[in-house]
């Protein structure tokens, strides 16, 4: 069955792949981008099913505009998918306060921006599938990480939790956690690094940034097979709560949930005990 698609983050690398691989499918696609003549571009130019509209994902007034651009165009929003983002990179002390908030206003309340201005259309349905693109980052912390992770971890706890809002109107949700794929989001347009200096830092900081830097069109994972994998969860009845992409991050998302489990069991001795008298 066709759906009506709004992807976020769809002039360049997955939010492309997966719009492009929406439109093959003979799907709606409503594309946004800051620029939308770079998502036409991206794209292949005007279609009849494609709209192509700008979209700031930090102005909650955009999001307003470009689903209602959305419903006048198809007249309704089948599936929502969160990808727009980008990537602060650099340790604690070294990533500003300001950028710190860059982080989080983008990859945490960007999502909550525009899923806030699609909710009320998939209500009104009573069905719709958010998919918010989250990272391997969001469930484990890794170094020069710290903004990036804290900002994922956000999106986590955010969707975790509105499924449980949204799931009586019929609406599903689902977290996707890809570990390293080819999406450019190491690109200088995607990746900024930190404001700051510390001696104490810099020897890491210039091996680190390097290493960062060489992994760009490194990585092992393949944007278009994730697309791929994000349209056949979009066609499931009930899609899961989490899908887990990537052979290196099942293996990371394997681990991490051992530890969770050691961490709990070793927690038991001094955690366990602790309810007041009247309530045991």
């Amino acid at each position: 069955m066709s759906k009506v698609f709004l992807i976020t983050g769809a002039g360049r690398g997955l939010g492309a792949d997966i719009a492009r691989q929406a439109l093959a499918a003979d799907h709606q696609v409503v594309a946004t981008g800051r620029r939308p003549e770079r998502v036409l571009e991206a794209l292949g130019g005007e279609q009849d099913n494609l709209l192509a509209t700008a979209l700031d994902i930090t102005d909650p007034t955009a999001a307003q505009r470009a689903v209602r651009a959305a419903v006048e165009r198809f007249d309704r929003i089948d599936v929502l998918v969160n990808n727009a983002a980008n990537f602060y990179a650099g340790y604690f002390e070294e990533i500003s306060d300001a950028q710190m908030r860059q982080q989080v206003e983008t990859n945490l309340f960007g999502p909550m921006n525009v899923t806030r201005a699609v909710l009320p259309v998939m209500r009104a349905q009573r069905d719709g599938h958010v998919i918010t693109i989250s990272s391997l980052a969001g469930l484990t912390g890794l170094e020069f990480c710290v903004a990036y992770a804290a900002a994922k971890f956000g999106v986590e706890g955010f969707m975790e939790s509105l499924r449980h809002d949204v799931e009586p109107f019929n609406i599903r949700t689902t977290i996707v956690e890809p570990g390293f794929f080819r999406t450019e989001l190491l690109v200088d347009a995607s990746t900024t690094w930190a404001d700051l200096s510390i001696e104490d830092y810099a020897e890491r900081t210039e091996a680190t940034k390097k290493q960062w830097q060489s992994m760009n069109g490194q990585q092992s994972g393949d944007p278009a097979k994730l697309a791929a994998a994000l349209l056949a969860l979009a066609g499931q009845d009930q899609p899961p709560a989490r899908f887990v992409a990537g052979a290196d991050a099942i293996d990371a998302v394997t681990a991490k949930a051992k530890d969770l489990l050691a961490q709990a069991d070793a927690s038991r001795a001094l955690g366990a005990d602790l309810a007041h008298a009247d309530a045991i």
